[in-house]
């Protein structure tokens, strides 16, 4: 057997892990907040979406603070950039640690030209595990949405614009509802207030809503195969505090 074939053999069994925890976890989102379930959506497995990068780290980790879709600041820390190739398009993200709790675990959120159509417009999650070579497989095909693609009752920190990549990647998960499909992160605050305003009759602005504790499962690192553990394969990075936020 390929190893292409166990990897992707190993990236369905995870999908379908994933789809087993959102519908009967009492920590998938769907559970968490009584919305009804159905499978989530993928672009087919694409080996060419499994590309090389080296990591330039920043002398100095600094302090970052990433726009949440219910207006507020996630604190992070930016540790340095992904560099890479998507076809023949040199690219780079930049790359976050979420702090406490999530030991080496880092991720970079990201948008490209599938955005707000194919793919949840605010944008998606790639997580990864630090290690001490900066050369990692970035695995396009495990991109994930943050629970914020499913309900409005959790908070989620969109990507910084540096992390807008001007090619497409028709690889991981697609939008989960095309009802449900803001095309930008700016959208989603109009959006919130277009609701807002049709509910209570033309009132000015929404309520600040409480924020919501962030999902305890952990990530699974892009190179891994798939667990026998009935956890998805996401993880939702933690917010914290406000700050001015960072576009």
């Amino acid at each position: 057997m390929s190893e292409t074939t166990d990897w992707t053999r190993d990236l369905v069994e995870e999908r379908r892990q994933k789809d087993d925890f959102m519908a009967r976890h009492r920590e998938s989102p769907f559970i968490s907040s009584r919305v009804p379930f159905h499978d989530l959506r993928y672009f087919p497995p694409d080996p060419a979406f499994r590309i090389r990068a080296r990591l330039e780290r920043l002398a100095t980790p600094a302090e970052a603070f990433l726009r949440t879709n219910r207006d507020g600041s996630a604190v992070m820390r930016y540790l340095g950039d992904l560099v890479f190739k998507v076809g023949k398009s040199s690219t780079r993200l930049r790359l976050f640690h979420a702090g406490e709790g999530v030991g080496t675990s880092v991720f970079a959120p990201f948008r490209d030209t599938t955005s707000g159509e194919e793919s949840y417009g605010p944008g998606r999650y790639l997580t990864l595990e630090l290690n001490e070579s900066d050369e990692y497989e970035l695995d396009f095909n495990r991109a994930f949405n943050p629970y914020c693609a499913y309900t409005d009752d959790f908070e989620c920190a969109f990507p910084p614009a540096e992390n807008d990549l001007a090619v497409p990647i028709r690889a991981g998960e697609k939008v989960w509802a095309a009802d449900q499909n803001p095309r930008t992160p700016s959208t989603v605050m109009i959006e919130t207030v277009e609701k807002f305003r049709a509910a209570s009759g033309g009132a000015k602005s929404p309520p600040k809503p409480a924020r919501s504790p962030a999902p305890k499962t952990r990530p699974k690192g892009n190179s891994r195969p798939a667990s026998s553990r009935k956890v998805p394969a996401t993880a939702q990075p933690k917010v914290r505090g406000k700050a001015p936020r960072s576009r």
